[in-house]
């Protein structure tokens, strides 16, 4: 079983920026430089909002946006891991477009279309 990662978070609450983002960039950063490896369990949405002293919907806004992002994946009750960042830049602008896509209210017959008369 993996060990859940300690993340060390530090919020300011004199930014502008919301407090989701300020996770979100934590978390990415962590990713990015390695801190954080592929298959590193991330701390349940309660335990991090505890230890953050925030709202629980707060950090799950954050995985969330992770995810959409590719960053991390969501295993059920197996808890949050950190994604293999090695190939997914295009899966992640993919996710991203699929997301926009389907916000606006696109089907995927008509994005497809789209998509092929876009295509060089």
């Amino acid at each position: 079983m993996s060990r859940t990662a300690r993340l060390d978070i530090h919020l300011d609450p004199a930014s502008t920026e919301p407090v989701f983002s300020q996770i979100c960039a934590a978390v990415s950063a962590d990713i990015a430089a390695g801190t954080l490896p592929a298959g590193t369990r991330l701390p349940p949405t309660r335990a991090l909002a505890t230890q953050l002293d925030i709202a629980v919907n707060t950090v799950a806004k954050a995985y969330r946006e992770l995810e959409v992002e590719g960053y991390i994946e969501g295993r059920g009750r197996r808890g949050t891991f950190v994604r293999d960042q090695s190939g997914v830049a295009g899966e992640r602008e993919v996710l991203r477009f699929v997301t926009t896509m389907h916000s606006l209210g696109m089907s995927l017959q008509d994005t497809l279309e789209m998509v092929r008369r876009a295509w060089p």
